[in-house]
C-alpha cells in the first residue's frame, strides 16, 4: 500500500531501456507507461537509466545532480583494470500534460554509453550494465533519493540485487531496502550458460567478480538478480508457471521451482489514452465500439495500401511485429498456403523478419497476388493501421512472456487468433459458441494442426455476422490499463517490503555495522 500522503512508498525503477530515450523493445515501453501510472497512485517512483549516444541532450532539458562519482569496479589493482569507473548523474524530468512530474535520473559515462548509439550488442554489455548497476546503488548511497524498493528489470539489473544483498552485511542503512525483481523473459546476457563448462558452472553464491576479470562474465546476472531476490515477479500470471518447465525456464526452471512461494505475475498494460481508435491520428478512419460502421474505411485503407482487391466482405488476416521462429511462423508457413487455397481470405504481414520468412513471404506475395500483401521492416505507425483495419490477428507463438500485441489489436477490434501461452493465455479468453462469449480463438499444442483448427473456427464465425459483433465487442471492452496494472503493483512492492522486514528480523544487521547510507 501507498504508505501516505506525507510519506508515500518510494521506488527507484532501473532499466536499461526507457522510451521515450531509448526504444529497443517492450521494456522501454514498460519503463514508461508503469512508473507514469504507479504516481497516479500517489507513488513517489523515480527511473534509473543510462544515457546513450542519442539526441536526450538536445530533446529534453538535463541538469548535473552528480559530478565525478566514483564507481568501484572490483578491482584492487592493476590486473583487472581500474578500481573506479567515473560517471555523472544527470537529471531530468518528465512532466507530460495532466501527468505527475516524473525524475529521471541518466548515468553517463562516455566510453560504455554516450559513445554507444545502440543499447545492445556489445561484446562488453556485461560491464556495460555491471556499471548501471553498481552506480544504482552508489546513487542510493549518497542519499538523493532513498527508495523502500528498488525494481529490477532483467539480466541487467540483476547485479544490483547481488550488489545490494552483498553491501548488506557492511551498511545495516540499506537492509530495509527491499529489492523486486521483474523477469520478462529468460535472456541472460553475453554468455551462453547451455554451453558453460563445469568450470564456468556459477552457483550465484560467491560474490561478484570484478568488472573487468575473466570470470564476471560467466556470472549470471539473472539467475543471481532472482536467487537474491525479495520478491520476484514475470509480466503475465502464465509465464510465472512456464518460468518452471524446462521448456520455459531458459535452464532455470529448478531456480524458479525452488523460489516459488516468492513468485507472482502481473500482465503488463496498455496506454488507453494513446491506442485510442476514437482519437488515433495515425488511421485513416476514427472509430469506437458505438460507432463500428467508420472501422470500414480503415479496411478499404489497409487493402490500397497492401494493393489487396478491394473487398468489404473478405477477411483480413494479419501478422504484425517480429517474424520469426518464437512468434510460431513455422507454422504459418506449413498452413497458409492450404488457408489461401480453401478459404476466401486476404494476408498481410508487416515487421522485421528473418532472412527464411523474408523468402517464404515474398515468394507467398507472388504467388496469392492480390491476395497478399507484405512490408517485411520495422515500422512503428503500421501495427496501428493493421490492427484497425484487419479482421484477425495472429500469434501462434511458440512462447510469449508478455503478449501486448494482441491487447493492442483487441483495443481497434482485430481479433486474436493466438497459442494459449504466456502472457497470450491471459489474454485471450477462447470463444465459446454455445455460450457466446469469449474474445478470441486459442490452441494449445505447438502444431501446425493445432493453429490450422483455431484459424478454422475464426474463419467460420466471421461468416456469422451478428456472432462476429460480439466476438469484436467483447474484445474491445476488455480492460488492460495501465492504472489497473498499477494498482497491483502497489500491492506487489507491499509484500516485497514484508518479506524484507521478516528477512530482517531472522537476520538483523549487528550493531557495529549500523551507520547511515
Amino acid at each position: 500500500m501507498v504508505k501516505g500522503a506525507s510519506d508515500p512508498l518510494k521506488v527507484l525503477f532501473v532499466s536499461a531501456e526507457v522510451a521515450p530515450f531509448s526504444k529497443q523493445g517492450g521494456l522501454s515501453q514498460v519503463s514508461y507507461f508503469l512508473p507514469q501510472a504507479l504516481r497516479r497512485q500517489g507513488v513517489d517512483v523515480r527511473i534509473f537509466t543510462p544515457k546513450y549516444g542519442t539526441q536526450i541532450d538536445q530533446d529534453f532539458e538535463l541538469h548535473m545532480l552528480y559530478e565525478g562519482l566514483e564507481v568501484p569496479t572490483g578491482s584492487r589493482g592493476t590486473k583487472y583494470g581500474p578500481s573506479k569507473l567515473i560517471c555523472n548523474i544527470k537529471q531530468t524530468t518528465l512532466d507530460n500534460l495532466n501527468e505527475p512530474p516524473m525524475p529521471v535520473y541518466f548515468l553517463e559515462n562516455m566510453e560504455y554509453y554516450e559513445m554507444r548509439n545502440n543499447v545492445y550488442g556489445y561484446s562488453d554489455d556485461h560491464i556495460r550494465f555491471g556499471l548501471l548497476s553498481r552506480a544504482a546503488l552508489e546513487f542510493i548511497k549518497r542519499g538523493e533519493f532513498v527508495p523502500d524498493v528498488v525494481h529490477c528489470n532483467d539480466w541487467h539489473t540483476g547485479y544490483l540485487v547481488n550488489y545490494l544483498a552483498d553491501e548488506r552485511d557492511e551498511n545495516a542503512a540499506l537492509t530495509r531496502i527491499a529489492a523486486l525483481m521483474s523477469v520478462h523473459n529468460t535472456y541472460q546476457g553475453n554468455f551462453d550458460y547451455n554451453r558453460a563448462s563445469v568450470m564456468d558452472f556459477d552457483d550465484g553464491k560467491s560474490r561478484l567478480a570484478p568488472f573487468f576479470s575473466d570470470r564476471f562474465v560467466k556470472q549470471n546476472a539473472l539467475k543471481r538478480g532472482v536467487m537474491h531476490a525479495d520478491r520476484i515477479n514475470t509480466v503475465s500470471e502464465k509465464y510465472a508457471r512456464e518460468l518452471l518447465d524446462e521448456h520455459y525456464g531458459g535452464g532455470l526452471h529448478q531456480l524458479f521451482r525452488e523460489l516459488r512461494a516468492k513468485m507472482s505475475g502481473i500482465l503488463n498494460g496498455l496506454d488507453y489514452r494513446d491506442f485510442d481508435p476514437a482519437t488515433d491520428t495515425i488511421i485513416k478512419q476514427n472509430f469506437s465500439l458505438d460507432d463500428m460502421a467508420a472501422r470500414a474505411a480503415n479496411k478499404r485503407e489497409l487493402q490500397r495500401e497492401f494493393d489487396l482487391e478491394s473487398d468489404p466482405e473478405v477477411p483480413i488476416l494479419a501478422i504484425a511485429g517480429r517474424i520469426d521462429q518464437q512468434k510460431g511462423m513455422n507454422l504459418v508457413r506449413e498452413t497458409i498456403k492450404f488457408v489461401l487455397d480453401e478459404f476466401d481470405v486476404q494476408l498481410v504481414v508487416s515487421g522485421p523478419s528473418d532472412a527464411q520468412y523474408v523468402q517464404f513471404f515474398e515468394e507467398l506475395e507472388h504467388e496469392y497476388r492480390g491476395r497478399v500483401g507484405t512490408h517485411l521492416m520495422a515500422d512503428f505507425l503500421m501495427p496501428r493501421k493493421i490492427f484497425a483495419g484487419a479482421d484477425m490477428i495472429i500469434l501462434p507463438s511458440y512462447y510469449e512472456p508478455g503478449g501486448i500485441v494482441a491487447i493492442e489489436a483487441m483495443r481497434y477490434g482485430c481479433v486474436p487468433v493466438v497459442r494459449a501461452v504466456g502472457g497470450l493465455a491471459d489474454i485471450v479468453d477462447d470463444y465459446d459458441p454455445v455460450r457466446e462469449r469469449g474474445t478470441g480463438f486459442a490452441f494449445k499444442n505447438f502444431s501446425d494442426k493445432s493453429f490450422l483448427v483455431a484459424l478454422v473456427r475464426a474463419l467460420e464465425a466471421y461468416k456469422r455476422p451478428e456472432c462476429w459483433r460480439g466476438i469484436v465487442a467483447r474484445a474491445m471492452e476488455q480492460d488492460f490499463s495501465w492504472d489497473n496494472v498499477a494498482k497491483r503493483y502497489v500491492d506487489l512492492y507491499g509484500r516485497t517490503m514484508a518479506y524484507r522486514r521478516e528477512a530482517t528480523a531472522v537476520n538483523p544487521p549487528s550493531a557495529y555495522r549500523q551507520r547511515v547510507v
